[in-house]
């Protein structure tokens, strides 16, 4: 039986210290999501992101049990004349068998919470059309306009690819970057990630 919400435990880790027991779980839940291209990454238990982008792993657990995953990722980056203190979700996933019941909501929820409260200014991230109504339930916006541009500045990786159908969510989380959010709407945001994680 899949508990409540209200039932499991939110649990935060730098991505390279998760418990192994739960890493194997997690990295389960990712490669039945976006399958990877290989054996040998299929079954790695290795950090998936760019060290540089400071990753943190959060956790939705029921006993021993990860009901929901995501990863925070962070870096400065510059836009409207100035540098931003930016993060943003990565690799948001849940437990096909404990869908529905408002784990990954709460978890999304719980991530914009903490973002605001470890002195980031914006968060910014892409996810596909279709789930733009999960993740305003969680407390984000639709970005009207917006276009992360990730990857490198020298090879760059832009949301509105043609192969993609992606809206940009963010949130303002400071009174400097919420007067500055006309700034970011119908604009082209350098967000650049670097070649591991091309665009989170």
């Amino acid at each position: 039986m899949i508990p409540a919400p209200a039932q499991a435990t939110v649990l935060t880790y730098p991505e390279e210290a998760v418990p192994t027991g739960l890493r194997r779980q997690v990295r389960a839940l990712q490669e039945d999501a976006w399958p990877s291209s290989d054996e040998a990454s299929a079954v790695s238990l290795a950090p998936v992101h760019d060290p540089a982008l400071r990753p943190v792993s959060m956790l939705l657990v029921a006993g021993d049990t990860v009901l929901a995953a995501l990863d925070v990722l962070t870096k400065e980056i510059p836009h409207a004349g100035r540098r931003w203190a930016v993060g943003g979700l990565s690799t948001v996933v849940t437990r096909p068998e404990a869908r529905g019941r408002g784990h990954g909501r709460r978890l999304v929820s719980t991530a914009r919470e903490a973002m605001a409260g470890q002195g980031l200014e914006v968060g910014l991230f892409t996810c596909d059309r279709p789930l733009q109504a999960f993740y305003e339930s969680a407390g984000w916006r639709r970005l009207p306009g917006a276009v992360l541009v990730g990857g490198t500045a020298e090879s760059p990786f832009p949301s509105d690819w043609s192969a993609f159908d992606k809206v940009t969510m963010a949130c303002f989380f400071t009174h400097g970057s919420r007067a500055a959010e006309p700034a970011f709407r119908n604009s082209r945001i350098a967000l650049h990630p670097g070649r591991i994680d091309k665009l989170w």
